[in-house]
């Protein structure tokens, strides 16, 4: 088949896109990668072809916050949250689904694939099934999908324990559906409005996840809160890593065992400031004689990590992650969710910092779970994280839940199960009316 798989500009959303399209192609689909520029060579050499989203809709791999100031001057809330999802992805659906309109008019698929943030996908979601090949997405995050105990997403709240805190949560949610829910279905149904598509039946990354005529979720049901879900969504585990992304560092003989192997990450978006993770990590480990310290920079150069770098501390831009992890004890980590469930995948324990972007909702769950420690904070102390370092090596709790989230993951054959979703929905036929008229017609 001919597939077109339209992604988010975004690593932690065009990483785990790679990892599919690499399944696909090994299956002899061919695969074309509607995304952002920075990744053309990237998606070019693992046999893909690639096509530039409109520039307008395409965004800064280094600072996506570039085109939007507000982001960067808005204090953390429910106001950032609606300004965010707002700027980064409701505003781009209407170029997003051109362009893609357009590519479809050279490129005639067979199937199109999305992650849950390409709202390009929207419109044709809510369109009639019979005038659009089959949309699968894949979610690069947190299920989005009502919980049981009423609590709204992005804010990492735990499961409700009692009474009192299911009544806790429903008063935040009232306020998130204000501020945060109602304005920003009131912009994007605007959208909708201009090119003649209806009103949406429930808030956006809600609906990509129920009209979607398959959703592959990209974890395992064990690291998401239990609740009903949707007949469309399947939990696929996580895309083998891409091998050999980097070469080994030079100390590399030094991972040999002696020592326990701490690895620290801030990822490749929220490591502008190494201080809030990366440092106070570095200083509150320098003195734990058994322990080698691991950081990678996300790909900023080591030099712009402050100093003095401890002695038991090695340092790089990139590694190899399927190496890595294969040699880490634990995992410092703000929670992306793609290195998040790599590490989970190998059995790798985690100590969680980080508050932004989706991150509060992962680390909740890395909490919850069972498979780690989420500090619930952006910016811990060296003394928080030495204890919570040392809590998770020297407590047989934390290994053994990981070992049993990474069972889990061998459990599910992703290549497999990514496979049959994309037959499964090939053969379903135009004629199938699609969800969105189902909905409505209710």
């Amino acid at each position: 088949m001919k597939i077109i798989i339209a992604t988010t500009p975004a690593p932690g959303h065009v990483n785990p896109m790679l990892g599919i399209a690499r399944i696909l192609l090994a299956d002899g689909h061919e695969v074309v990668a509607f995304t952002g520029s920075a990744f053309r060579d990237r998606i070019n050499s693992i046999g893909a072809a690639f096509r530039p989203i409109p520039a307008s809709a395409d965004q800064d791999v280094v600072d996506p916050f570039a085109k939007y100031p507000e982001l960067k001057s808005l204090p953390p809330g429910l106001e950032l949250l609606r300004v965010t999802k707002e700027r980064l992805f409701v505003d781009h659906m209407l170029v997003q689904h051109e362009g893609l309109q357009q590519l479809l008019r050279e490129v005639p698929a067979d199937m199109v694939m999305g992650d849950e943030y390409f709202l390009g996908l929207l419109p044709m979601l809510l369109g009639p099934r019979s005038k659009r090949p089959p949309i699968v997405c894949f979610g690069t995050t947190i299920l989005h999908w009502p919980r049981t105990d009423g609590a709204p997403e992005l804010l990492g709240l735990p499961p409700a324990a009692a009474p009192a805190q299911r009544e806790k949560y429903a008063a935040i949610a009232q306020e998130h559906e204000r501020v945060v829910n109602q304005p920003l279905a009131h912009r994007l149904n605007q959208c909708l409005e201009e090119i003649g598509v209806k009103s949406l039946p429930r808030p956006p990354f809600e609906a990509m996840v129920e009209l979607a005529d398959a959703y592959l979720q990209l974890t395992v049901p064990s690291f998401e809160f239990p609740r009903p879900a949707p007949a469309s969504v399947q939990f696929v585990g996580t895309p083998p890593i891409m091998p050999k992304q980097a070469p080994l560092p030079p100390w590399a003989d030094e991972l040999d065992g002696r020592r326990k192997v701490v690895l620290v990450t801030q990822g490749t978006v929220a490591n502008h400031d190494f201080n809030r993770l990366v440092t106070p990590t570095l200083v509150g480990l320098a003195d734990e004689r058994d322990l080698l310290v691991v950081v990678t920079a996300g790909g900023r150069p080591v030099d712009t990590i402050p100093g003095p770098i401890p002695a038991n501390a090695r340092l790089t831009s990139y590694l190899p992650f399927e190496w890595i992890l294969s040699k880490a004890d634990v995992f410092v980590t703000n929670g992306g969710y793609g290195s998040v469930n790599q590490a989970m995948s190998f059995g790798v324990p985690l100590v969680c910092a980080g508050l932004t972007e989706d991150k509060a909702d992962v680390n909740a769950r890395v909490g919850w779970s069972g498979v780690g420690i989420n500090l619930e904070t952006s910016t811990p102390t060296p003394q928080v994280l030495r204890e919570a370092v040392r809590a998770v090596l020297d407590t047989e709790r934390y290994r053994a839940r990981a070992s049993l989230m990474a069972k889990e993951f061998q459990r599910i054959d992703t290549r497999g199960e990514i496979l049959r979703a994309i037959k499964r929905v090939s053969q379903n036929g135009a004629d199938r009316p699609s969800r969105a008229a189902l909905l409505s017609a209710k």
